[in-house]
């Protein structure tokens, strides 16, 4: 008799083994699916978020034409035409101060497109509000180091102060937030540009130019302690912090130029040690004095602003409720790309940029060579020249 040894099997672990390979393999391809799904959105709605920012830059470009448009009817002189187009660049109602440049429907978004591409209307953008306001309660403002900013003092009302503050955490750059300051000297030392530390606010050079309805040259010029009134003062305001010994201001008067009393140094101003709670290092209210000849508020009057040493940004208000009546108007426009919403709010300075306001009545680079000449020829005399 033969007897047969017969091993049966199922096969049961190959299919356990191949069913956790599938699960695994499955698990590991839907894992870079969510990835690449969660990528793809991501990017989607960073390009909608873009095309919304520049579609509300869009709004911003045309309300500066606007604002151009504006500056134009009312250099023409005529004040009622001038009076109407503020009130529609003043206007409440999104895009309304556009009408004059752009074609619009009041509370209605304006497509952005070129009128020579008709595929521009696919990308779906547009800006759905832009308003501005001719009125602002400050100037702001950022300069480089040693160069000068002019600012109009134009305002719908009178003032007494002007409150000038400077530098902020954004001049500090990647230095943290701890600002460098002079705490134990008296009085405050000059250095040279190299010596200034990065981290120190900019000692701020503030001049004020003003008259009154007339006015003569040496109005400009006055000397005398006892004039009330001046037409041009000269203040350095000079960081220092609030432990320092002296004389330590955060108010200050263009009287106290150093034409107009014997101090004749920097006045040190009250500064803080960091910038970890934001706004600005250093703060100070200047009082202002009337113009020679003003009567009532007929004042012309400007603020230049020039930060020494460092760059600085700067905001400038005035006292008494005044406000800069069409120095530096305010857009906010928000622009709209699909379902994506950006809102920015910029400043334009309206005045004649192509006047150039001058640093110095000499500026150069490296050596500057002077000629002299020595002459008998009295024709040679300025006195004695034919203009």
């Amino acid at each position: 008799m033969v007897m047969l040894n017969r091993r049966r099997e199922s096969g049961a672990v190959s299919l356990f083994l191949v069913v956790f390979a599938m699960l695994l393999i499955t698990i590991v391809t839907l894992g870079f699916l969510r990835i690449m799904l969660a990528d793809q959105q991501q990017a989607s709605l960073n390009d909608l978020s873009q095309s919304a920012y520049d579609s509300s830059l869009a709004g911003v470009e045309d309300a500066k034409r606007a604002l151009i448009y504006y500056r134009t009817v009312c250099n023409q002189g005529d004040q009622s035409a001038c009076n109407t187009q503020k009130a529609i660049i003043n206007s409440t109602q999104c895009n309304e101060g556009l009408r004059n440049v752009v074609a619009t429907t009041p509370n209605k978004e304006v497509q952005v497109q070129q009128s020579q591409s008709s595929g521009d209307s696919d990308l779906n953008q547009a800006y759905t509000c832009v308003k501005m306001k001719l009125d602002t309660v400050d100037y702001l403002g950022t300069t480089q180091a040693n160069t000068s900013k002019l600012i109009p003092l134009k305002t719908d009302s009178p003032f007494s102060t002007v409150t000038v503050e400077w530098y902020m955490s954004e001049d500090l750059g990647t230095e943290g937030t701890a600002v460098n300051l002079i705490s134990n000297a008296a009085p405050k030392p000059l250095y040279l540009q190299k010596n200034w530390p990065s981290n120190r606010p900019s000692l701020m050079r503030t001049e004020l130019m003003q008259f009154g309805s007339t006015f003569t040259l040496d109005s400009f010029n006055a000397a005398n302690s006892s004039v009330t009134n001046s037409n041009s003062n000269t203040l350095f305001l000079y960081p220092t912090g609030t432990t320092a010994t002296g004389k330590i201001v955060d108010t200050a008067s263009f009287s106290s130029d150093v034409r107009q009393t014997s101090f004749g140094a920097p006045q040190p101003v009250k500064c803080t040690s960091n910038l970890n709670a934001g706004g600005y290092a250093c703060t100070v209210t200047i009082t202002v004095p009337q113009a020679v000849n003003q009567t009532g508020s007929d004042r012309t009057a400007y603020l230049r602003l020039t930060p020494l040493y460092n760059a600085a940004h700067f905001r400038v208000t005035l006292s008494d409720g005044a406000l800069f009546n069409g120095v530096q108007p305010s857009i906010d426009s928000t622009g709209r790309a699909n379902d994506q919403y950006r809102r920015v709010e910029s400043r334009v300075d309206l005045i004649d940029t192509n006047f150039p306001f001058p640093e110095a009545s000499v500026d150069v680079t490296g050596n500057l060579c002077k000629d002299f000449i020595v002459t008998d020829k009295a024709s040679d005399f300025k006195d004695n020249c034919t203009p």
